[in-house]
């Protein structure tokens, strides 16, 4: 058998580690989908009641106005807070910029839509899903909730809040078709590499703070 050259080598050694790589990826893909299945229920009816439900933010118009995925978020936390599912919603947005604020355009949404001030909870640091659902439990303090979101974002959503020991169930918000859905299904699967990452390194959110419990 000929003797394999340095550069040869190399590529094996690249090809490898990269083969190895993809095998993780899927892996810990296939565990936050495992995970998280049993608690994502299309049926309202069968659906637990929880203390919160919780709105995920997204992206924003200059105008404030809702894009799709985040508007479809928003109505059907209404639709679970309405049928008495939760007695609470908390919003948990990017606010990191001075001239955007994810988590005051969804509560005025809410507002409008005839939402109590009073069972609305504002959550400004929720850079990530992870960040909102570690400050969900810290901060807010929240045992139990129903996370209203996408099906492409749902098993990463009950996947974290479950590992954190959160009592989480999921509802999806898919009311449309959504354009460019596949770069997001795709981006997600690396988003819960980051999320299993995260989990295991014990990763602490950017912001915290002093408790604000839902009462």
């Amino acid at each position: 058998m000929p003797k394999l050259g340095v550069w040869q080598k190399v590529i094996i050694t690249f090809y490898i580690m990269g083969l190895l790589l993809v095998i993780a990826i899927i892996l810990i893909n296939l565990n936050v989908t495992a995970i998280s299945q049993p608690y994502i229920f299309s049926d309202m009816e069968k659906l637990p009641e929880a203390q919160v439900v919780l709105i995920l933010g997204a992206s924003v118009f200059s105008d404030q106005t809702l894009s799709d995925m985040l508007g479809d978020r928003a109505d059907t936390a209404i639709e679970l807070y309405s049928a008495g599912k939760a007695r609470k919603i908390l919003v948990s947005g990017d606010n990191r910029q001075k001239n955007y604020n994810e988590t005051a355009a969804i509560e005025n949404y809410l507002r409008k839509q005839g939402i109590s001030k009073e069972d609305i909870f504002l959550d400004y640091a929720g850079l990530d899903t992870y960040d909102s659902l570690y400050r969900a439990r810290d901060i807010f303090k929240a045992q139990s909730l129903i996370i209203a979101t996408q099906n492409f974002h749902l098993p990463r959503a009950i996947y974290l809040a479950r590992q954190l020991g959160i009592e989480a169930y999921g509802f999806p918000a898919d009311k449309r078709a959504y354009r460019n859905i596949w770069l997001n299904i795709g981006r997600e699967k690396l988003a819960n590499v980051k999320a299993w990452l995260d989990i295991n390194m014990g990763t602490a959110p950017i912001f915290l703070g002093e408790p604000i419990p839902i009462k």
